[in-house]
């Protein structure tokens, strides 16, 4: 299995890329989100999801693994293929998806192109408890400097004030990065700013 490839953008458009590595060129379907970070490099690293049919064999990419997880968590929904997942990763940001699901709005979700009510509340069923528990982002690693159960408590403090648990991750560990001895209310605190 294909975990990501790395080589330079021979072509890209707002939904393809060719990327070419040691004289392949790897044909890649991309959503806008990956698009807008990868518009301007010369050479990039693409996380892949290998969608194998009887009939098709495609490469799905993306810029970060974050969006990749959360494009596998909305192919997981029943009625949301991989076209569609990627348009709605092209309509909203990864964030912006994940706080819809959770805050139940399913006018946010019916705005984009091809999800209508009864994929949305679909959608915000089968989701909304695997996205308030982290599932469908990147796992982040964080920083063992401050106590662990210190850590623990800020992100369970933080999921409960109503954050995502992938946005509370990314907020703590960049907390941690610029002051790793932060205490419990500290780490609190200077999360709060980030969110």
């Amino acid at each position: 299995m294909i975990d990501y490839i790395k080589g330079d953008i021979i072509e890209l458009t707002p939904t393809e890329t060719t990327l070419e590595n040691h004289g392949i060129g790897y044909r890649i379907l991309i959503s806008l989100q990956t698009y807008e970070k990868l518009n301007g490099n010369r050479t990039a690293t693409i996380y892949i999801h290998h969608y194998l049919r009887d009939d098709e064999e495609l490469y799905y990419g993306f810029a970060t693994k974050d969006e990749r997880e959360l494009f596998r968590l909305l192919i997981s929904v029943s009625g949301i293929g991989a076209s569609t997942a990627r348009m709605m990763l092209s309509s909203l940001t990864s964030d912006e998806i994940r706080n819809a699901i959770v805050a139940e709005d399913i006018n946010k979700i019916k705005s984009i192109k091809g999800i209508g009510t009864k994929s949305a509340q679909r959608l915000i069923l089968e989701l909304k408890d695997k996205v308030v528990k982290g599932e469908g982002a990147e796992s982040n690693i964080l920083l063992a400097s401050a106590s662990d159960s210190s850590v623990e408590e800020a992100v369970t403090a933080l999921v409960m004030l109503g954050f995502t648990k992938a946005n509370v991750n990314k907020a703590v560990s960049a907390v941690l990065k610029e002051k790793p001895s932060s205490s419990l209310e500290e780490i609190i605190k200077l999360s709060l700013k980030r969110l």
